[in-house]
């Protein structure tokens, strides 16, 4: 009996090593982001991974292949630029037909930068993985990194890394590539694959995306369509899926993917791979105001090879459309007097314990969804300054909300009484959305606010802080990393520290 106990104890202590040795081999993506070696990041370099299996590896084999697909594509008629272009990222040989047809409509065009968007099929990862610096190369040559860009999208805080291993082996961008090399000219990229994230992530991103884009950038947004049902079925659904897409609505082109998915057709295993991808073009091309979406291209293998019994389906999509012109924050006096109205009854509807009144804005500009703080005084003195970014709310709502919260959660301050208000002075501060910046020379004191993050760790002045305290540059920064965001005085010095500006018209009583 006790030989028996000492072999199983054997057997039990050998199974829990082979456990620890497996373990110690094989780590998820997100574990295998260790340091890079002692080298410049710019000399980062992505060999091709898929070069010689999803399309030829001989460059005048690829250069061939690639120029009769979009020999055989026409151009589409369609409003304004082109600025999203959504492709699939098969084999040349199942969806090259279908993305030339995607591809023929950059011709004639110039971006200098093209970020590059999917959903991970290799690698499993819980963020959004931006691959930050050096280049990316394929038998057609070397495209480079737009590491400002980069810089600009990654956000450790939203769930957004620069991350070089989850790219390491993926196919669905680097199919991508080589179609933008042999259309474009004198272009970077930024890769970005989309891994395990909810949807406050994707918010994120598309977000940074929408704020990042001009004239001078597209989004390719790299997806195939239904997997593995029958040629018929893949016709059906995908239909279903192209309509909701270039309805431009991104809550109705998710549900009918949660719909599909939901029916167990035979053989589906998903309406469509890089569904997230989408979502977050979708929410880029609303936040844009893009409004001309067009089918360019549709098919499936079964059309290409013959074997109609277990098929993918494979989509080409533009969006086209004018950009916004640059936000300009400019209240006249009578909705100056407006807003000021707003914070003024709500503050003292609130201090007192009354009903807060509803906002009921007669102004336009009030009803847009722009950023703002408010900013209490007594007798002169700061006594309470909170505000939001780029809200999805209406400025007047904004206003209203930031009066309260000014007078009761700023944690510098105890909550604003009754017997103060008579001594309370309002000043509102309405905001252009933040841009971030590179290089904190670039501020101007007295025009730019500035806004700073670094980890969990943020802080923002207001433009008229400079102007107030006639600080010079280094000392507001300092301040601001001290004062504001707890962080070191230098800490705008660091690399890490994420820095914006924005502007902003103030008034006030």
């Amino acid at each position: 009996m006790r030989k028996k106990y000492y072999l199983f104890g054997l057997y039990i202590l050998g199974l829990f090593i082979a456990l620890f040795i497996l373990n110690s081999r094989y780590k998820p993506a997100e574990d295998i982001t260790t340091p890079l070696p002692p080298v410049a990041v710019s000399q980062i370099v992505r060999k091709a991974a898929v070069a010689g299996t999803f399309y030829p590896a001989d460059k005048t084999q690829l250069e061939t292949a690639i120029k009769k697909y979009l020999s055989d594509a026409v151009p589409v008629t369609a409003s304004g630029s082109l600025r999203i272009l959504i492709v699939p990222h098969a084999g040349l040989e199942y969806s090259g037909q279908i993305a030339g047809s995607g591809f023929k409509q950059l011709e004639g065009n110039t971006y200098s930068r093209v970020i590059i968007l999917g959903a991970s099929h290799k690698s499993a990862f819980s963020y959004i993985s931006v691959f930050p610096s050096g280049k990316w190369e394929t038998p057609l040559g070397s495209v480079d990194i737009d590491e400002d860009l980069a810089n600009n999208l990654i956000d450790q805080t939203k769930g957004i890394k620069g991350d070089v291993a989850a790219h390491s082996n993926e196919h669905s961008l680097e199919v991508e590539l080589v179609f933008l090399q042999e259309v474009l000219s004198n272009f970077k990229i930024v890769p970005i694959l989309i891994g395990q994230v909810d949807d406050q992530t994707l918010v994120s991103l598309a977000d940074k995306i929408s704020q990042a884009t001009d004239e001078d950038t597209l989004l390719v947004v790299s997806t195939d369509l239904s997997h593995y049902p029958t040629w018929e079925t893949a016709k059906l659904i995908d239909r279903q899926t192209i309509e909701s897409i270039v309805s431009g609505d991104a809550e109705k082109f998710k549900s009918t993917v949660t719909e599909i998915e939901g029916k167990a057709y035979p053989g589906v295993v998903t309406a469509a791979c890089g569904h997230q991808a989408v979502w977050v073009a979708l929410k880029v091309a609303q936040s844009l105001k893009l409004t001309d979406f067009k089918e360019i291209g549709y098919a499936n293998s079964g059309d290409v090879i013959g074997d109609k019994a277990r098929v993918v389906g494979y989509g080409a999509i533009g969006i086209w459309g004018v950009l916004p012109e640059p936000v300009v924050i400019k209240l006249d006096e009578n909705t100056q007097e407006e807003a000021l109205k707003i914070a003024e009854t709500t503050l003292q509807a609130y201090v007192n314990g009354q009903k807060i009144p509803e906002v009921a804005a007669r102004s336009n500009v009030l009803g847009e969804p722009l950023g703002a703080f408010v900013t209490l005084r007594k007798n002169g003195q700061l006594r309470g300054c909170i505000g939001s970014f780029e809200p999805r709310e209406s400025l007047g709502a904004v206003i209203q909300n930031m009066t309260i919260a000014a007078a009761s959660k700023d944690p510098r301050f105890k909550p604003v009484t009754a017997d103060e208000l008579k001594d309370i002075s309002i000043e509102i501060s309405v905001m252009t959305p933040k841009r971030r910046i590179n290089d904190w020379r670039d501020i101007v004191l007295g025009v730019n606010g500035v806004s700073l993050e670094n980890g969990t760790s943020s802080g923002t002045f207001l433009p008229q802080v400079a102007t107030e305290t006639k600080w010079p540059l280094e000392e507001f920064l300092s301040e601001l990393c001290s004062q504001k965001a707890g962080l070191p005085r230098g800490c705008y010095t660091d690399s890490s520290t994420h820095i914006y500006t924005f502007e902003a018209q103030v008034f006030g009583e």
